[in-house]
């Protein structure tokens, strides 16, 4: 969903697993799907996890644990490697995480967030690590993401870092734009050039 971006406070739900793959995130059985609604995939974020195979909710897992919520999941290492499917992103964008922090992110998988207005936040393992922590102890944990600033901060122990993110990108999330929005936007520039070029 296209929302702007600029300061995004929030308790996190803490995901501490290394090397989560895209089927992991939406199984492969859904790509089938011939629906874009943020909400189905949302519903299957995790899909296999998230439910036994009976269909009963596995209250073992992070997701349908009430002491966790918020717009904010924090990942292990290498988060959303394996297939390039866009799916995953519209998963985790419609379950309702505007914001992922991982020490690393699959390059194909990080850029299919950012399209989908999921901000990707890179930071140190040791940063990460030390969140994982604060979420263990307090799961009311918050976490400051300023998007201006390109900064992430831990609230519970003042720890911040900043986070990589290209210009155009940090514009358009700023202003809610997707690629085509953005070429809109430059709509008359776009004519003054050509008018100048014939």
């Amino acid at each position: 969903m296209k929302q702007k971006f600029d300061i995004i406070e929030s308790s996190c739900i803490p995901l501490p697993l290394e090397n989560v793959d895209t089927d992991q995130i939406i199984p492969a059985r859904f790509l089938k799907a011939v629906t874009r609604d943020e909400k189905f995939f949302g519903e299957n974020l995790f899909r296999d996890w998230r439910y036994n195979a009976d269909g009963s909710l596995n209250k073992d897992f992070v997701l349908n644990d009430p002491r966790y919520s918020g717009e904010i999941l924090v990942a292990g290492k290498n988060f959303g490697s394996g297939s390039s499917r866009e799916h995953a992103a519209w998963a985790i964008a419609g379950y309702g995480f505007r914001v992922v922090i991982s020490s690393y992110f699959a390059d194909i998988h990080r850029n299919n967030e950012l399209n989908n207005f999921v901000l990707p936040v890179v930071v140190s393992e040791k940063f990460l690590a030390e969140l994982f922590d604060s979420i263990a102890k307090d799961p009311a944990t918050r976490v400051r993401v300023d998007v201006g600033a390109k900064t992430v901060t831990n609230l519970a122990t003042g720890s911040c870092e900043s986070f990589p993110l290209g210009e155009y990108k940090q514009y358009c999330l700023m202003n809610a734009l997707d690629d085509i929005d953005y070429l809109l936007q430059q709509k008359s520039k776009i004519e003054e050039y050509e008018k100048k070029s014939k």
